[in-house]
C-alpha cells in the first residue's frame, strides 16, 4: 500500500526536532554501580534483554557508558579477567549527555558532533532520566513524514499550544481582582471580571487540547504575541461594558470606550478615557491597573521564549523550585519578583501617607508595570517628595531588563547586575533630565519625575501637557520614542536596538556587507526599519488627531507619541468624545506599538523572520 505523505515534510520534520527529547527518549533503561564486576553486569545485561548500562559513582551521578558491545570485546581480551574487572575499568568515560528540556534536532546535533549513537537524558538535578538514540529519531521522522494530513499543521498547533497557556495563565491572575470585587461586595465589576475570568480559562483550555507547547520560529512568535495581545484586550473589555454608563444611542461608541480602554490596560499604554477614576468602583480602579500588570508580565514572558537567546535562558533557575526556567516556571518566576516590587512600593506609600492600601497597590502596579493608569486623578499631583522618588525609582525598575530583576532578586537586592544597556539608560536618562529641568522650567523634582516617566514610557503624569514649551515637548518625545531596555514592560524602540547601528554602514556597503554574519544583518535590518515605522505611524496619527480635534501639531504629535510608543503621556485630545473609529485604530496602533512594529513585520515578511 502505498503511503500518504504529508503536505509538508519537511515543516513537519522541523516540527518534531523541535520538539523535547522526554517525549521520546527510551525511559527503561539499565542504571548500575561502577564496582560492579563485567561478569554480573553481563548476566544482568542478559536477563533484562538490554544492550546499554549506565555507570553511576558511589553518589549517584552518572559517570559512564557500557555497551554490550564494550563488554565482548574487552571482556574477550585476555588479558582482562571478567571476574575482577569492573565496569569503571571498562566504561566510556566522561559521560557525554543531553538536558531534559533539550529538543530532538540538539541530541542529534550533539550525536554528530561527538560521533556517538545513543545520549542519556539527565535532568536538572543530575539523575539519569532516560536514553535517546538516533533509532529513536529516525522513527519519529518516518512517522512524522508518513502521517495523513491533520486538520491543523504542527506550526499552527504549536502556537496554539503556547496561546492557550498564556490564556490560562493570565485568567487565573485576572482571579485576583475579581475576588476583590466580591469582597467589596461591588457586584456589578464583579461580574464583568468573573465572566473576563471564565472566558479566558475556557478559551485556554479549548486552544491548549488542540495545541501542543513547542519552540516556534520568529515569524509564529511574532503571531503568538499579537494573539495574546488581541485576545488579553478583546476579553478584558468586557468589564467596561458593564462599569461604564450604556450610551443606548451608539452601541459601537460603547465597544469603543472599552476596548480602547483594555487597550490601554494590557498594552502599558496607560493614556485614560476617565479624567477622574476616583467616580469608578474601587475594585474596578484596581482592575484596569492589575491589566496593566498582567499584560506587562504576559509581555516580558512572550518575549523571552519567543526571542530570548534559549542558552542563556537554561543558565536561570527558577526562585522557588531552582529548575531550569521553562514556560510556567518561567512565569512564576515573573510574576514573583513584580510582586515583590509591588509589595515594597504599596508599603512604602502607605508609610509615607498614602492610607488607602487598595489604592496604593493600584498605584503600585501601574508604576511597574510602566502603565500610567492611576486610581484617583488627584494621588500624583499631591504625593510628597519621598512618594515621587519612591515611584520614580519603580518606573526606572520596570523599565530594566529581566535578567536584572532575575539577579537582582535572586541575590536578595544585594548585587543587582549593570550591563551595557543598562548604564546607558541611565547616562541617557541623567542627561534628558539635566535638559528637560532647564527648558521646563519645573522644578527639577518634578522635572526629573516627568523624565522618568517618559523615558520608561509609564505616562505618570500630574497634569496633561499641552502647555509644556516646544523642546520640553521634543525631549519627553524623544524619550518615549526610544523607551527602556530590552525584555522589560517599558515600550518604545528600546536601548539594545540602538547598538545595531555600528554595523549600519558596513551593512549597506557591498564589501563589508559580505564580512557580516546573517545574525548582524537581520539585526541592522530590523532596527532600520523600526526606526523609520515609529515616526512615520507616529506622523500619520498625529494628522488625524489634528483633523479631528483641530488641535496643533506640537499638541497632536506629543499625544499620538504616546500611543504609538505606549508611553502614555498625554495632551488631552483623546477622551470620550474622540469618535469610535479613531478609538478603535488608536487601539490598534497601542497593540502594535507594544510589539515594537517589528513582530507585525515579522508576520508578513518571512525572509526577515527566519
Amino acid at each position: 500500500m502505498k503511503c500518504i505523505m504529508s503536505t509538508a515534510p519537511e515543516r513537519s520534520i522541523n516540527y518534531v526536532l523541535s520538539k523535547s527529547v522526554q517525549r521520546y527518549m527510551q525511559k527503561d533503561l539499565l542504571v548500575l554501580d561502577e564496582d560492579i564486576t563485567t561478569r554480573t553486569a553481563t548476566r544482568i545485561l542478559q536477563h533484562y534483554e538490554r544492550d546499554d548500562i549506565i555507570v553511576i559513582n558511589s553518589e549517584k551521578i552518572p559517570v559512564g557508558i557500557v555497551t554490550d558491545e564494550d563488554i565482548l570485546n574487552k571482556v574477550g581480551d585476555a588479558n582482562i579477567n571478567a571476574e575482577t574487572t569492573s565496569l569503571k575499568e571498562i566504561m566510556t568515560s566522561p559521560l557525554i549527555t543531553v538536558g531534559e528540556h533539550a529538543t530532538l534536532k540538539e541530541a542529534l546535533h550533539k550525536m554528530r558532533d561527538n560521533k556517538i549513537r545513543k545520549l542519556p537524558v539527565i535532568s536538572d538535578n543530575n539523575i539519569v532520566l532516560g536514553i535517546i538514540s538516533q533509532g529513536n529519531i529516525a522513527n519519529v521522522i518516518r512517522d512524522a513524514t508518513a502521517t495523513p494530513p491533520r486538520l491543523l499543521s504542527p506550526p499552527i498547533k504549536a502556537i496554539l499550544g503556547n496561546l492557550g497557556f498564556v490564556l490560562q495563565f493570565s485568567g487565573v491572575l485576572i482571579l485576583v481582582p475579581a475576588i476583590l470585587a466580591t469582597i467589596l461586595g461591588e457586584t456589578v465589576p464583579a461580574t464583568g471580571i468573573y465572566l473576563s475570568t471564565v472566558l479566558l480559562l475556557v478559551t485556554g483550555f479549548f486552544l491548549n487540547s488542540y495545541g501542543e507547547k513547542a519552540s516556534l520560529n520568529l515569524q509564529q512568535a511574532s503571531i503568538l504575541v499579537f494573539a495574546s495581545l488581541f485576545i488579553l484586550i478583546l476579553f478584558g473589555t468586557i468589564p467596561y461594558l458593564y462599569v461604564v454608563p450604556i450610551n443606548t444611542s451608539n452601541p459601537f461608541d460603547m465597544f469603543a470606550n472599552g476596548f480602547f480602554s483594555s487597550a490601554a490596560g494590557f498594552t502599558t499604554g496607560g493614556i485614560s478615557l476617565f479624567k477622574t477614576p476616583e467616580d469608578l468602583p474601587q475594585s474596578f480602579t484596581f482592575y484596569r491597573s492589575y491589566t496593566q500588570l498582567v499584560g506587562g508580565m504576559s509581555f516580558i514572558y512572550l518575549v523571552i521564549t519567543a526571542f530570548y537567546p534559549e542558552g542563556k535562558l537554561q543558565s536561570m533557575r527558577g526562585l522557588i523550585s531552582g529548575r531550569t526556567l521553562h514556560l510556567r516556571e518561567l512565569f512564576g518566576t515573573i510574576t514573583i519578583i513584580f510582586t515583590v516590587y509591588i509589595i515594597i512600593i504599596a508599603m512604602l506609600l502607605y508609610f509615607f501617607g498614602e492610607r488607602n492600601i487598595i489604592d496604593n497597590f493600584s498605584l503600585a502596579m501601574s508604576t511597574v508595570a510602566t502603565g500610567g493608569f492611576v486610581p484617583s486623578s488627584t494621588i500624583i499631583p499631591n504625593l510628597v517628595w519621598e512618594e515621587q522618588i519612591i515611584l520614580m525609582a519603580g518606573l526606572i525598575l520596570g523599565a530594566l531588563p529581566f535578567t536584572f530583576h532575575y539577579a537582582f532578586v535572586k541575590k536578595r537586592f544585594l548585587s543587582p547586575k549593570l550591563g551595557k544597556e543598562v548604564l546607558v539608560y541611565f547616562a541617557m536618562l541623567s542627561v534628558a533630565a539635566l535638559l528637560f529641568i532647564l527648558v521646563s522650567g519645573f522644578d527639577p523634582l518634578l522635572g526629573a519625575f516627568y523624565t522618568i516617566s517618559a523615558s520608561s514610557t509609564g505616562g505618570l503624569q500630574a497634569h496633561h501637557l499641552a502647555n509644556l514649551s516646544g523642546a520640553g515637548h521634543l525631549i519627553l518625545t524623544l524619550l518615549m520614542f526610544i523607551g527602556g531596555c530590552g525584555f522589560s514592560t517599558a515600550g518604545g524602540i528600546k536601548i539594545f536596538r540602538f547598538f545595531h547601528l555600528k554595523d549600519f554602514r558596513s551593512a549597506i556597503n557591498k564589501e563589508k556587507r559580505k564580512h557580516l554574519t546573517l545574525e548582524v544583518k537581520k539585526d541592522v535590518a530590523s532596527t532600520t526599519i523600526i526606526l523609520v515605522l515609529f515616526p512615520l505611524l507616529t506622523l500619520i496619527t498625529a494628522g488625524q488627531l489634528m483633523s479631528i480635534s483641530g488641535s496643533d501639531f506640537d499638541d497632536a504629535f506629543f499625544e499620538a507619541t504616546g500611543v504609538v510608543t505606549t508611553g502614555g503621556l498625554s495632551s488631552g485630545i483623546i477622551g470620550f468624545h474622540t469618535d469610535p473609529a479613531t478609538k478603535i485604530g488608536l487601539s490598534f496602533l497601542m497593540i502594535i506599538g507594544r510589539l515594537e512594529i517589528i513582530a507585525i513585520v515579522y508576520i508578513f515578511v518571512k525572509k526577515l523572520a527566519h
